[in-house]
């Protein structure tokens, strides 16, 4: 008997198949669900270890407390009833004395759609913590303030040019529907360009692998959009009509003409201090690749699909620097 169900080992939401015993209801095993939109069927490893939160023996039952030393790994069961009545006390407690920063919540990965997040505001608490605030918060808030939405899919089954930072597509858990994608368009020819100071999985299958000293991904980045402005291989048409350009003049240039010339002027004055040679200096990539990946996405242009995550977004310090100098930058 087959059921269908959900992995949710990850944000991917994997579609599965169950195997079930008619008799025992025992299950027998999962695949994928070759039905399902996402992974058409092509689970990681993950989804058929799936079994073992079923049937593992040393799965937890039941709410353990700890009943020795820290570390000894002594415990003993309770009920939930004690987890929720000792937690809400001492959690009343520190909001009653006001010792709102010895207040953490921790979660493996946030899947409850910012609930406990405004339950955390209305406590007057900033004590939140995840895997993702080291893993992938910076891409996520990029994105998040760039489209709306913190993990965006693009189309890369029919770009004809791909560029990923940080992001070993084919490999991580829940990437699994975009390397099926990436893998899609490279076979329809399309070129794929990596990011990342490691030789990974995808780096390797990639056509272009630039590969920066840590933490200089942004340097690299605003060199190709230095060469987009500068060789006008941007599309004029989507930034006159999506990007607010007259309120950035309004709040930045309010003395000059309010035309979408003086924008693009700006715009080019303002990234004239990040040349290709610049990033060369930064990185240690290439002036010259730089320029070549910079004028290959434009060539493909409208059908060009990004992807950052990881490393590049969140775990560098000196990524910090650039956002200063950004903000320093002016026309």
């Amino acid at each position: 008997m087959l059921i269908p169900t959900v992995c949710f080992n990850c944000e991917a939401a994997c579609g599965l198949l169950a195997y079930v015993d008619k008799e025992t209801l025992a299950i027998r095993k999962f695949e994928g669900n070759p039905v399902h939109p996402g992974s058409r069927g092509r689970n990681c490893a993950k989804g058929p270890a799936t079994i073992n939160q079923v049937y593992d023996p040393e799965r937890i039952l039941y709410p353990l407390k700890r009943c020795g030393p820290r570390g000894s790994g002594q415990w003993q069961r309770t009920t939930w009833e004690e987890v929720l009545d000792t937690l809400a006390a001492r959690l009343r407690k520190a909001l009653q004395e006001n010792r709102r920063t010895e207040i953490v919540y921790h979660v493996g990965r946030p899947g409850h759609d910012g609930y406990m997040d405004r339950v955390l505001q209305a406590w007057g608490v900033d004590g939140h913590n995840s895997h993702t605030n080291v893993c992938s918060a910076g891409a996520r808030l990029g994105y998040a303030l760039w489209q709306g939405a913190d993990r965006p899919s693009p189309d890369h089954s029919h770009a004809r040019f791909m560029l990923l930072l940080s992001a070993h597509l084919e490999t991580g858990h829940y990437f699994n529907p975009h390397a099926q994608r990436i893998l899609e368009a490279k076979l329809a020819g399309a070129k794929l360009a990596v990011i990342d100071p490691r030789l990974s999985n995808t780096a390797a299958m990639a056509d272009y692998w630039l590969a920066p000293w840590p933490g200089s991904e942004a340097a690299i980045l605003l060199a190709m959009a230095h060469v987009l402005l500068q060789e006008g291989l941007y599309d004029r048409n989507f930034l006159r009509r999506w990007v607010n350009w007259e309120d950035y003049l309004r709040s930045e240039h309010p003395g000059a003409a309010p035309t979408f010339e003086t924008f693009e002027r700006c715009l080019k004055e303002l990234y004239a201090p990040y040349t290709p040679a610049f990033a060369e200096a930064e990185s240690g990539v290439a002036a010259a690749r730089i320029v070549e990946v910079a004028r290959q996405i434009a060539a493909a242009a409208p059908a060009f699909a990004s992807h950052i995550w990881r490393s590049a977004a969140s775990g560098h310090e000196v990524a910090g620097r650039w956002r200063a100098a950004w903000n320093s930058s002016t026309c």
